[in-house]
């Protein structure tokens, strides 16, 4: 007499998943367009590298990030094949 013995699986088989992961997006761009009005401290935009150099009334952190330093119209130019983002003040008017 001759058995012929398979084993099976006794649990179902999972694959193992090699692409299961995913990274947070950054949330890069621009957050304050031209003619938007900002105040001291407004991220203007986020980038990586300089694509947009910082003008007047503007600062740059050190991942890039330009910001207004005064409150003002945010205003995009392009000078020597450059675009740079500045802040026009604009003059309070007082009520007497």
């Amino acid at each position: 007499m001759k058995f012929d013995l398979q084993i099976f699986a006794h649990k179902k088989g999972m694959g193992s998943s090699r692409n299961g992961r995913d990274s947070n997006s950054q949330r890069l761009g621009v957050k304050k367009f031209g003619g938007n009005t900002v105040i001291p401290g407004n991220i203007i935009i986020r980038q990586r590298g300089t694509q947009y150099y910082p003008g007047e009334n503007v600062g740059m952190g050190k991942d890039h990030t330009i910001y207004a330093t005064a409150t003002g119209i945010v205003e995009f130019k392009m000078r020597h094949n450059k675009q740079f983002v500045s802040v026009t003040e604009v003059a309070e008017e007082v009520a007497e």
